[in-house]
């Protein structure tokens, strides 16, 4: 098992659930976090840390976000390491429950 971030995590990327992921599963593109399941332990402490409520077990992500999961994998293997809090985007709040920002994901 492991969690996933998905869709409202794009162009808000908080790092609040960073720091408290006991196994640094946290990589990093320009405008999303990725968690990389053969790292995460499942521990779920990164799910109350999350501003943008981004983060779900894989058992329980929504079917419309079942993409997400090959996603976060496959990003995990190209993205760089993230294991300290950043600053979020300035326009962060803007983005937080917009819907279906996948097409503005930069890869």
């Amino acid at each position: 098992m492991t969690f996933v971030v998905a869709d409202n995590c794009i162009k808000c990327k908080f790092t609040d659930c960073v720091p408290v992921c006991p196994v640094d599963a946290f990589y990093e593109g320009e405008n999303f976090l990725v968690i990389h399941p053969d790292i995460c332990i499942d521990c779920g402490l990164c799910v109350p840390e999350c501003p943008a409520e981004a983060i779900f077990q894989d058992t329980h992500l929504p079917e419309a976000q079942q993409h997400y999961l090959r996603l976060n994998a496959e990003l995990a293997e190209v993205w760089p390491n993230i294991t300290e809090l950043k600053p979020a985007p300035e326009d962060a709040n803007e983005w937080l429950d917009v819907a279906n920002k996948l097409p503005l994901l930069i890869k």
